[in-house]
């Protein structure tokens, strides 16, 4: 157990941010987190809340004093001014951990890469994304290796899913807040899909950390997930919810297209489209080669956490 580290958390009420600040606080570690209101409800009592913005410099470089590890999950809600806020708030963190000689950890994605990479993903494969936000992720991770002052660690994943994931697929295809009616699936049929369960990244993040002096000054990692198709999934809902017959529908795609100019979150699903017609998978084998084992809840357990997180569940 590590009681002598201490890791300011930019996100920590969304998903990735919140999954790694409860595993790190699982092994002692003292967590703080940045939140533009530290009196709001249901913020968990174990992390010491700083009052701030992510986008000003001098509130990140406050909450930050002192810390070992600074964790940037942060993004614009919605998808919206990601050209104008992610770059910002990124060099907000670079500056924050510089001062602190902190590695920066950035959960990462698989929208840097487009289909030439496919189907296998491996860390130092070329990145040539489709879309304006993978551009954006790409140049994310070039600030970070061009940071040769700031240690960071990167961890790539497929599409996050479970208790407190924000704007996420899942929560596109089993709607929140009411029992599941159906399963809206964007893919191919037959065609499996990376997904990532926050918990087991919080996990891996945390797990990788404790081995902080073996890191290489700028480590890339990816997880590989549960990687499954329509079927599998669909399985796993009608066993979670009790409903054998809930029933598989396609994604209305051509919902996305009538509203994109009118709703920022649509315009970047339908951007995201070709990451469900292209096979691809994360390869971690540099991972297992690490940890010996990448964290894997079962499948069933993640989705009926994530429904039962929806208010899906009775």
């Amino acid at each position: 157990m590590n009681t002598s580290k201490t890791a300011l958390i930019l996100g920590a009420t969304g998903g990735a941010g919140g999954a790694i600040a409860a595993a790190l606080l699982r092994r002692g570690w003292t967590v703080r987190a940045l939140v533009r209101n530290a009196d709001r409800p249901g913020l968990d009592p174990r992390i010491e809340w700083r009052e701030g913005d992510a986008m000003h410099a001098s509130d990140v470089a406050r909450a930050a004093a002192g810390v070992d590890v600074l964790v940037h999950a942060v993004n614009p809600p919605g998808y919206r001014d990601w050209d104008k806020l992610v770059l910002p708030m990124l060099d907000n963190s670079l500056a924050a951990a510089r001062a602190n000689a902190a590695r920066l950890v950035l959960p990462g994605t698989v929208y840097n890469y487009g289909p030439d990479a496919f189907p296998l993903l491996a860390e130092d494969d070329p990145q040539q994304p489709l879309t304006r936000k993978g551009a954006i992720r790409v140049a994310m991770e070039r600030r970070l290796a061009e940071a040769t002052d700031v240690r960071s660690l990167t961890l790539r994943c497929g599409d996050f899913f479970g208790p407190r994931a924000g704007n996420n697929w899942f929560a596109a295809m089993i709607k929140p807040g009411r029992p599941a009616r159906s399963l809206l699936y964007p893919g191919r049929h037959g065609l499996p899909h990376a997904w990532a369960y926050l918990p087991d990244v919080g996990e891996t993040v945390a797990r990788l950390l404790e081995r902080e002096g073996e890191l290489e000054r700028h480590a890339r990692f990816h997880f590989a997930g549960h990687h499954v198709d329509e079927a599998a999934l669909l399985a796993a809902v009608r066993r979670t919810t009790g409903n054998a017959a809930l029933p598989l529908r396609a994604f209305p795609w051509w919902l996305t297209w009538l509203a994109a100019p009118f709703v920022v979150m649509l315009r970047e699903l339908r951007e995201m489209r070709y990451l469900w017609s292209e096979p691809l998978q994360l390869d971690n084998r540099r991972l297992l080669a690490w940890l010996g084992e990448e964290p894997h809840t079962p499948l069933d357990q993640a989705v009926e956490a994530t429904l039962r997180s929806f208010g899906c569940l009775k």
